[in-house]
């Protein structure tokens, strides 16, 4: 019976932990949309104007 009850708690306890990382995952990256003319540049995170 404890070894149960141990067993419930720990899920318990456990399952939200499970949950957030569940539904954050898959954000490592993101994309940066500019204006058109303009293209990312990575070094400062920003958009630049396109020289021709």
């Amino acid at each position: 019976m404890k070894f149960k009850m141990l067993l419930t708690t720990a899920a318990l306890v456990l399952a939200p932990a499970f949950a957030a990382n569940a539904a954050c995952s898959g954000h490592e990256k993101q994309v940066m949309s500019c204006a058109e003319g303009s293209v990312y540049d990575a070094e400062t995170g920003s958009c630049k104007v396109m020289s021709s």
